[in-house]
């Protein structure tokens, strides 16, 4: 990976990288971090595991790398703390069971370029994958900003977003009172400020497999948060979905 990117105009990176007990797919997100074409001036690891990530042979390849030990048992609280440590202009997010195509971050560089710009992100494609990781079928989360979309179905992953760290200050980062939708509250608060810049470009691999996945569960925890979140912004009364269904949906208006 090129180093010094951010010595030609553009602002410097800190990749924050949550995980909790997948060393198999830290590794492979790791892997993507590693593989990109313009350099982040950091890459924060918060392990928010019961055990400790095994750190043999984790970042390999990356120029600046560190591991914070989370107890938060929260992605939100996880991704606060990486962010609390960060150095960087622009923080980009990335969830352990996902990973990027190797020229996400140059995109995300080129738009935080422009000083006006606070919020970016990418395209996405939501990956159904078996036991073995391997790919069955993918849909995209790809659509311009839209904040009438955005007050019924969330269509940007964490690991597809990006923000500028002073506005990620300035908002008190994610919302540690959400177990869920944490991202979908972050961006619906930042974007009250700005809007938010997309990159055209499927750059992020949303991971959606048997288990696992956050999205999938309908608890009544699942349930209270979208409740709150709704109260909050005053959005009509939302339903529980999955990435891979609002990608469904996306593409049913695209197709009408």
């Amino acid at each position: 990976m090129s180093a010094g990117n951010a010595h030609h105009g553009h602002p410097a990176a800190t990749v924050v990288v949550t995980t909790r007990d997948r060393p198999a797919l830290l590794h492979r997100a790791l892997e993507s971090v590693a593989a990109q074409t313009w350099a982040p001036l950091e890459v924060i690891l918060a392990d928010d595991g019961e055990e400790p990530v095994d750190v043999h042979g984790l970042g390999d390849g990356l120029l600046f790398f560190r591991v914070l030990r989370s107890h938060a048992r929260l992605t939100a609280g996880a991704r606060n703390l990486a962010a609390g440590e960060a150095r960087g202009n622009w923080l980009a997010f990335l969830d352990d069971d996902d990973r990027w195509e190797s020229d996400h971050l140059a995109g995300l560089a080129e738009a935080f370029a422009e000083p006006k710009v606070q919020v970016a992100y990418r395209d996405a494609a939501v990956v159904r994958e078996d036991r073995q990781l391997r790919e069955l079928e993918r849909r995209e989360l790809a659509r311009d900003w839209d904040p009438e979309w955005m007050r019924h179905d969330d269509y940007i992953a964490p690991s597809a977003m990006a923000v500028r760290r002073s506005l990620f200050q300035q908002l008190g980062g994610f919302d540690e009172g959400f177990r869920y939708s944490e991202d979908w509250d972050f961006l619906l608060r930042a974007t009250a400020h700005t809007p938010a810049r997309r990159v055209p470009g499927v750059t992020a691999l949303i991971s959606i497999r048997e288990s696992g996945n956050a999205s999938s569960d309908r608890g009544p925890e699942r349930r209270a948060c979208l409740d709150r979140l709704s109260a909050r912004h005053g959005l009509p009364p939302l339903e529980i979905k999955t990435f891979w269904q609002v990608a469904e949906a996306l593409l049913a208006e695209r197709r009408t």
